[in-house]
């Protein structure tokens, strides 16, 4: 049975409850980002990191930009800790970069944390321990007050040895479990910690406030954190930080919001890879900054590469649809989407617009190293004309007449859904080419002579039926010489009805195409022709599209 009855509400709401959050737009200034790949990221796959690939991870995360770095529980295993004194001794760590540790509120643990980072530039020491309702009861069996002095002794003890330990350090407490915490007691707690610490402006301590498991709404978890940061001691003294996990799949907006409400500071992960369904993705919170307008102070310019690189590292495949990042975030399948965005690329080419304002995608994808011939549109059985145009203009500069457009659009679409597949680029000019460039089932011109005056002259040669005829025939220009003499040989009945041509390139020597299309009997005929000569490519398409008349 799906019983949903064995679930109750497992959040506290601040004693007093104000939305004074809500009244801002948004977000105009980065928070500090703090990365914690290398700690809670690592921990939630299925095989860590190994000391050689920890190293590149930690330079992949400098060189996006991040000046806060969660690099590793020291006292959880040998490899931990070799890494923590691996970056130190070996000058690993940037002036403009603070590696972060995380130690539990337990002795041994605390002294072994010590350790690890004796003789570090600048460091945090990230002090927690478990707060919640469930926990006290269950796994520790201790009253509040209990609770809270493994809180205050830790932090003493932090205090102590990072007075009597070379190095610089900087302190950060986290309620863990907080989400199952009542907020007044966490309050409480993080307020005595601040006591003992006694933090300045100069030398500020973190207050870290994690979704440890995601239970409440956003808004809930946004007016906790408001709570807290009108009610510590010391603000002025405090950077204010989140860490929010994914439970409920809200990670983005528990993280925007809370910095609305106050907060300073972020934790999370590239792509949200930690415990169950993960942190909260910093690329998806810098992203959304950047599409707004606002530098989040984060490099992800070439965020494929950084992908490829993520994945490399830790055996984590980036879902196909994952915001900004995944392959297919900016692929449009759809027919009326499609025909949106071709004509809005378009016009922000004719109109040289310096604003990013095409339908359906948000931001550019050349900002993040995509690229619109292979990520913005493919094409399936959903996808129309304006997809197919879009393509072969982009990739192969053929610009096609609308009514030609759609009918190629169709047959495209025919194919797709027949072989029940998408249709690369290369295949969609393939195609064009079979239906309307190389397509004379009936008779070709293998030979033409032009006469020079007026009218124009001309003498055909045209291999029908595997019989050779010579034709002879006169028009106003080039190409209606040859159309008479088709009508004349051929007796054919129809109109010219378009001609288009453009060059396919910028030089003297690119090759131009042609598409021509007739009407018989209230239907239009499509061809093209493609070669350097233009009179050449105007010949072959209208072959081409006398070819399709039905007469034959």
């Amino acid at each position: 049975m799906f019983n949903h009855t064995k679930y109750e509400k497992k959040y506290y709401l601040p004693p007093q409850l104000t939305y004074d959050w809500v009244q801002k737009e948004t977000i105009e200034r980065a928070p500090v980002w703090c990365s914690v790949d290398l700690r809670d990221g690592n921990q939630a796959l299925a095989i860590p990191m190994n000391l050689e690939e920890k190293l590149a991870m930690f330079q992949l995360l400098v060189a996006i930009g991040f000046k806060e770095i969660e690099v590793a529980f020291p006292a959880a295993s040998e490899t931990e800790f070799q890494f923590v004194r691996t970056l130190i001794e070996d000058n690993l760590i940037p002036e403009d970069v603070t590696i972060m540790v995380i130690t539990q509120a337990r002795e041994h643990i605390i002294r072994r944390t010590f350790e690890a980072i004796k003789g570090v530039p600048r460091a945090i020491v990230h002090l927690y321990n478990s707060t919640s309702e469930a926990q006290r009861r269950q796994v520790f069996r201790k009253s509040k007050e209990e609770i809270k002095q493994i809180a205050l002794d830790g932090a003493i003890l932090v205090k102590e040895l990072a007075e009597q330990t070379p190095g610089n350090f900087y302190f950060q407490y986290s309620p863990e479990s907080f989400p199952g915490t009542e907020v007044d007691y966490a309050l409480d707690i993080c307020n005595s910690v601040l006591d003992i610490w006694q933090p300045t402006p100069a030398h500020k301590a973190i207050i870290n406030i994690p979704t440890t498991v995601e239970y409440a709404m956003p808004h809930i978890f946004a007016s906790q954190v408001e709570y807290i940061h009108k009610h510590l001691n010391f603000r002025e003294a405090v950077t204010l930080s989140v860490h929010p996990h994914n439970d409920r799949g809200c990670g983005v907006s528990d993280a925007e919001f809370s910095v609305l409400a106050g907060a300073d500071r972020v934790e999370g992960t590239l792509f949200g890879i930690g415990e169950r369904t993960g942190n909260v993705d910093i690329i998806t919170l810098a992203m959304n900054m950047y599409s707004q307008g606002y530098d989040p102070q984060l490099d992800f310019s070439h965020l494929e590469e950084i992908r490829k690189r993520y994945e490399m590292l830790t055996r984590i495949s980036v879902p196909e649809k994952q915001p900004y990042s995944g392959d297919m975030v900016f692929t449009a399948f759809s027919g009326s989407h499609q025909d949106a965005i071709s004509k809005g690329m378009k016009y922000r080419e004719e109109n040289q617009i310096d604003i990013w304002d095409v339908p359906y995608i948000p931001i550019d994808p050349v900002d993040i190293g995509r690229n619109y011939q292979t990520d913005v549109i493919r094409i399936n059985s959903q996808s129309g004309k304006g997809g197919v145009g879009y393509l072969l203009e982009t990739n192969y500069g053929i610009k096609l007449p609308y009514k030609m457009n759609e009918e190629l659009g169709y047959a495209i679409k025919a194919i797709s859904d027949n072989t029940n597949r998408e249709l690369t680029a290369q295949e969609i000019y393939d195609a064009f080419l079979q239906l309307y460039v190389d397509f004379h089932p009936h008779f070709e011109i293998t030979d033409y002579r032009f006469t020079q005056g007026t009218p124009q002259e001309v003498t055909l040669t045209i291999l029908k039926d595997n019989q050779s005829i010579e034709t002879h025939s006169a028009g106003s220009g080039s190409l209606d010489a040859v159309n008479q003499a088709l009508k004349k040989t051929l007796g054919a009945t129809y109109t010219l009805e378009v001609y288009e041509q453009h060059s396919l390139g910028n030089n003297s020597k690119a090759q131009a195409c042609a598409q021509i299309g007739i009407a018989s009997q209230g239907k239009l005929y499509w061809g093209a022709g493609i070669h350097q000569d233009i009179v050449k490519a105007s010949i072959q398409a209208l072959v081409n599209a006398v070819n399709r008349l039905e007469v034959f």
